[in-house]
């Protein structure tokens, strides 16, 4: 389930409760009814979903056990609601959530309200370590879904030819390019994984020694204005630089540049969730798969860092960046100012590490072990954080996943060689 959330005590756990229930409420603020209710590709979750399903898992595995005679909102939400908890039931097929115009978005917020009012007086009692666990679980669980939530409406809206923006006063930030430097880091045993006080996934440890090669990282992200260099230079036409999955990824979707990229009369404009934007030069890239930044990699004479490469680097940084808070919810360029930049926020970066089991890892045992276990296979770590990340939610340890062909994620490029 989760690292024992050592030196967070009861009070801390209830007031991050309400901000994290709050900020979720926030994050539609922008949005028409209408918005929340669209579904665009199988990997998109409605925006109704996600304020249904994560208040579902508070009901589920925590006011039902664990709160007396508490009643259910209503019986068909633990089937509409539950994403992919077998041990609990069954799910509504995923990729026909967008069907579902039942329960509205006002019932779905009720919904909200009356889960809140029953962990409110949950909090008033003298709670277990244990379920102070699962409470964590599930707060930290409801931030990955508010980045989903932006993530996916992101999505939607680009589906609209007038291409609305979800937030036309989002803050902004431009810079200039600093030079792309290497940083280097000498050969080693290392210590990787969590072993710390707070709140840790299950997937980040148990904390184990790993021989690291000596390597050299980049100084920053890739920028649009490199990866631009790269498609002008055929890296799209041609299958020298492409894994053989990517190459027929690249033949069979059409690919010719990272997804929000909108070319009008020769001129590049990239769709952000402030609207359609010229693209800026200086920006890291985003919206590319793991295939596209293995390739553009490879062009570039060099490769992706390897997930343990990228916590050897990133060991004593602190976890600061372009995160949700700037409410800027799109890359900037680096400051220019750091040997190491931009390793948290911005965009995800892709490693060439498959998501697999640490050492020793052994799943919590019930419901909370598919949390993570179950998708240890076939997907790729993406480190740091993003843009559209809550704030606090990232660690150094922190390893987030996704299938290689994935490009509605905020996932970028640092190369290593």
């Amino acid at each position: 389930m989760t690292t024992v959330s050592k030196g967070i005590v009861q009070a801390d756990i209830a007031e991050f409760y309400s901000e994290v229930r709050a900020e979720t409420l926030r994050l539609t603020e922008p949005l028409a009814t209408e918005d929340m209710v669209v579904q665009s590709m199988t990997d998109v979750s409605p925006t109704k979903w996600h304020l249904g399903h994560v208040t579902w898992f508070f009901e589920t595995f925590v006011l039902k056990p664990h709160a007396g005679a508490y009643e259910v909102f209503r019986d068909e939400l633990d089937y509409i609601y539950n994403s992919y908890y077998n041990a609990v039931g069954r799910q509504y097929p995923r990729p026909h959530r967008g069907m579902l115009t039942r329960p509205n978005v006002k019932e779905t917020l009720e919904y909200r309200r009356y889960a809140d009012r029953h962990m409110q007086a949950l909090f008033s009692r003298e709670l277990s370590d244990e379920l102070l666990d699962v409470i964590m679980l599930g707060l930290h669980h409801e931030q990955q879904h508010q980045e989903l939530l932006l993530m996916d409406i992101k999505h939607v809206l680009f589906q609209n030819p007038t291409y609305p923006a979800y937030n036309e006063n989002l803050a902004t930030r431009r810079g200039e390019m600093p030079p792309r430097n290497w940083v280097g880091f000498e050969a080693g045993m290392r210590d990787i994984g969590f072993d710390g006080n707070g709140f840790a996934y299950d997937n980040e440890s148990p904390r184990h020694p790993e021989w690291v090669d000596s390597f050299e990282l980049a100084s920053r992200l890739i920028t649009n204005a490199e990866y631009l260099a790269f498609i002008q230079d055929g890296g799209y036409q041609g299958p020298e630089f492409w894994l053989s999955d990517g190459w027929a990824a690249v033949q069979k979707d059409q690919w010719r540049g990272p997804l929000y990229w909108v070319e009008r009369d020769g001129v590049w404009h990239e769709f952000t969730l402030g609207g359609l934007k010229l693209l800026d030069p200086d920006a890291p890239v985003c919206h590319v798969s793991l295939f596209e930044a293995d390739a553009y990699a490879t062009w570039a004479g060099a490769r992706l860092p390897r997930e343990a490469e990228w916590e050897t680097a990133a060991a004593d940084l602190p976890p600061t960046g372009n995160f949700a808070d700037s409410r800027i919810f799109q890359p900037v360029a680096a400051a220019g100012s750091q040997p190491l930049e931009q390793m948290f926020g911005d965009t995800w970066e892709w490693t060439q590490s498959a998501y697999s089991p640490y050492p020793g890892y052994k799943p919590a045992r019930g419901a909370m072990g598919e949390y993570n276990s179950k998708f240890m296979c076939n997907q790729y770590v993406v480190r740091g954080g993003c843009c559209v990340t809550p704030a606090g939610h990232t660690r150094v340890t922190y390893r987030n996943y996704f299938y290689p062909h994935m490009r509605w994620q905020f996932g970028g490029i640092r190369l290593a060689r």
